[in-house]
């Protein structure tokens, strides 16, 4: 099946010797990722992008919490309905807040309060070529750019994201965003090619943690910088926790460390100056149930009685950030 989106561009930049030639795979790896076999959704998601209204010239603001697309000229109320009307077909929005030509998708997670946490700690991106793994639709990638990032390359194996990005970026134009349908396991290992790779919310998901750490590793050139963001809890070096089933609801949750445990992955598989800038609790300011993710959200994954504890009792979610060098 074609893809819906045209990722001719990407796999032809990719195609060079830096990328090890992978463009000339990608390709293939895209169509796949599109065929209708896999995801009953697409000729629904493939409706709804091509009616999607016209907005006329737009302007980006990239650099506040909502991440916005704002149309040179007021958009009728009709053609706001029918933004709305097709944002909204592809719900669950996960990550967010978003502004589209004056509709707001307020997103299940306020994700600008994780990129407020981070921001001041890293390395400034500008002119950087940017990873971020599990990327989910792109408002983190479009907050990179805003910090004047190169290019940000995102993987994303989940289509209904995948989608919502195109949706936004068909308001927002043309920029060096390239979200791609894959696995990180898709990505030619020991690329050594990013300035700062991102792992926010994905390790906790491997089977193999310190597999992670040292793929994510290989494709930072050497002096590169990774953003590790991840479940903690409190504990020695020595504690780690592995659920017994699900944990806060989560399907596919395998090793939460503590921070102490965190640092010593890092620096067993060989980063160098590596620090914890955040450690936050996920509060319901954060986290919570909206319109445009209308189901179960943080509320509903602790214990109502106490809420320090999820419903499984285990430690309700914190979050620790660590940055870290590859030699």
């Amino acid at each position: 099946m074609v893809p819906m989106f045209d990722y001719t561009e990407t796999c032809g930049w990719m195609s060079g010797p830096d990328w090890k030639g992978w463009g000339q795979v990608l390709s293939t790896e895209i169509e796949k990722a599109f065929e209708v076999s896999r995801n009953g959704h697409l000729g629904l998601w493939h409706e709804v992008f091509r009616q999607l209204p016209g907005a006329g010239p737009c302007r980006l603001d990239l650099n506040s919490d909502w991440v916005s697309v704002i149309p040179a000229s007021a958009p009728s109320e009709e053609v706001m309905h029918r933004i709305r009307e097709g944002l909204m077909a592809l719900m669950p929005w996960r990550k967010g807040p978003f502004d589209v030509c004056g509709v707001h998708v307020d997103a299940e997670w306020r994700s600008c309060l994780k990129w407020n946490r981070i921001r001041p700690h890293m390395s400034l991106l500008k002119n950087r070529l940017v990873l971020d793994v599990g990327c989910g639709n792109g408002y983190y990638a479009m907050r990179m750019m805003g910090e004047g990032a190169q290019a940000v390359v995102g993987v994303e194996p989940y289509l209904r994201s995948v989608v919502q990005h195109q949706a936004v970026m068909r308001y927002a134009g043309r920029l060096p965003i390239h979200i791609l349908p894959v696995t990180f396991e898709q990505v030619p290992s020991s690329l050594q090619l990013f300035d700062t790779a991102f792992s926010m919310g994905v390790i906790y998901h491997q089977r193999s943690p310190l597999g992670h750490i040292e793929a994510l590793g290989g494709t930072l050139r050497p002096g590169g910088e990774l953003i590790l963001e991840t479940l903690v809890v409190d504990g020695s070096v020595d504690t780690v926790l592995m659920p017994a089933d699900r944990y806060a609801k989560m399907r596919n949750v395998w090793f939460i460390p503590s921070v102490l445990a965190l640092e010593r992955w890092l620096n067993r598989c060989g980063f160098r100056n590596v620090r914890i800038v955040d450690v936050s609790p996920t509060t319901i300011d954060e986290q919570r149930r909206t319109d445009w993710m209308p189901y179960e959200s943080l509320v509903d994954f602790v214990d109502r009685d106490y809420p320090c504890r999820t419903v499984e009792g285990y430690p309700s979610p914190v979050r620790a950030v660590a940055i870290a060098e590859k030699p």
